[in-house]
């Protein structure tokens, strides 16, 4: 696993053509003679800013440090291997189909940094605007996704609600008329939501990021602070201690841990988040489709895998372990709209770390330590809001100030009764 990642990420194609050698060429001389796309440096005794957690917000954030502040003395320090956490462990949905303004403001600004990343980064990140298909098992649910649908619309995004052959023509794949527990009532239908290719997101963005002068270190976590007057003044890591200016933990289920470290708590609950990929067939689904009852959301890759994910395990849990409860609760509804999908053998299957808040929305913004900035509690949306809270906590990090966007996910709204609790975020047992 780890050397595959280690071959994938040092060129792009083009990088390759450049260096006069062909992919197979590459291939049969073991890759020896295959630049990498950036060197490991020696560690400074300090830096402006230290980002904590190499995934995709870690990475997006010194990306846009670099890009619109052209800050680039700071250093990334992910404890494993380049987005090897969740950002290798989501099922790569990008939609924006929330109710509230605050989900909906941040998601869709990054549906529309998506679309547009790729140029930016000059590394193909397989963006796919297939659509999104939220589907309604009974009229009162269908009624709440056409308030959904309503409240998009006015703020200018497009949402569709399907119903009967409307559906079915969108969907051909969808089974409507079989009798089901729960039955198919419509959908809200997101044209602009799809996938994004998850791994190749951590390596565009930390080839932009390193080619511009920011330093990444693998296998390097924080294993503590120096706060002193309230404020922080260093992160020390294995390989020694780094003085800096200011701070990000952003490290997904790790959070309550390393915010730990600088003595925050944080009302968070870690929990396993599980998916699974099918063997893979010829193309038969080209749209994300998302059965509400219980959970199950279906789509199909590049490579003609399907891949499916369902609900949290519903216990607390820093396992990243699978189980087969959540297994077949995922695949009996699957194979309830798509019945083809008995027939397929699963390949393989794998489970996150998911951190969740009291009203299952982000912790974003400023902490209680001048300096310290938390980017954590994402739960199911992390993937999907990539570019837009990267590019926002480097605004904070840049200019002090801190962006309307996030303003409404501070640490402080838990204190102040200001939740954002909303629709579409995901099933969390505890919220009710």
């Amino acid at each position: 696993m780890l050397s595959v990642i280690t071959v994938a990420i040092q060129r792009s194609v083009a990088d390759m053509a450049y260096s006069g050698l062909s992919v197979a060429a590459h291939a049969a001389l073991g890759n020896r003679h295959w630049p990498p796309a950036f060197t490991t440096p020696d560690l400074r005794s300090s830096y402006d800013i230290v980002i904590i957690g190499g995934g995709g917000h870690g990475l997006a954030t010194v990306h846009y440090l670099a890009a619109r502040h052209g800050i680039t003395n700071v250093a990334v320090l992910e404890a494993g291997w380049l987005g090897g956490g969740n950002t290798a462990r989501n099922t790569t949905i990008v939609r924006s189909d929330y109710l509230l303004n605050s989900s909906f403001g941040l998601k869709n600004l990054a549906l529309a940094l998506w679309a547009d990343l790729g140029r930016e980064l000059n590394f193909n990140l397989m963006y796919e605007a297939r659509g999104y298909v939220d589907l309604a098992h009974s009229d009162g649910e269908l009624e709440h996704f056409t308030l959904r649908a309503n409240a998009m619309r006015l703020r200018g995004a497009r949402a569709d609600i399907l119903t009967g052959e409307a559906l079915q023509s969108r969907v051909p794949e969808l089974d409507l008329r079989s009798p089901k527990r729960f039955p198919i009532a419509g959908a809200l239908v997101q044209a602009a939501g799809g996938v994004v290719r998850h791994d190749a997101v951590a390596w565009g963005l930390a080839r932009k990021a390193t080619a511009a002068g920011v330093h990444i270190f693998q296998n390097c976590p924080a294993v503590g602070f120096d706060i002193k007057s309230n404020r922080i003044s260093a992160v020390h890591t294995p390989r020694g201690r780094i003085a800096c200016g200011q701070a990000l933990i952003s490290v997904a289920g790790a959070s309550g841990a390393v915010a730990g470290l600088a003595g925050l708590d944080l009302p968070i609950h870690p929990v396993n988040v599980q998916a699974m990929v099918t063997e893979p067939v010829k193309p038969a689904l080209d749209a994300v489709v998302n059965y509400n009852a219980g959970l199950s959301y279906v789509s199909q890759t590049g490579k003609g895998e399907f891949v499916l994910g369902g609900a949290t395990d519903g216990y607390l849990s820093h396992a990243r372990r699978g189980s087969f409860e959540r297994l077949e609760d995922v695949l009996a509804r699957a194979v309830q709209i798509f019945p083809f999908l008995s027939r397929l053998r699963l390949m393989r299957h794998w489970s996150g770390t998911a951190d969740i808040t009291l009203d299952g929305n982000a912790i974003v913004g400023r902490t209680p330590v001048d300096g310290l900035m938390i980017n954590a509690g994402w739960g199911y949306a992390g993937f999907k809001a990539t570019p837009a809270v990267g590019r926002c906590m480097a605004d904070l990090l840049a200019t002090g100030t801190l962006p309307d966007l996030i303003a409404p996910f501070a640490l402080e709204r838990f204190t102040t009764g200001a939740e954002q609790d909303d629709a579409g975020i995901g099933p969390y047992p505890w919220l009710h």
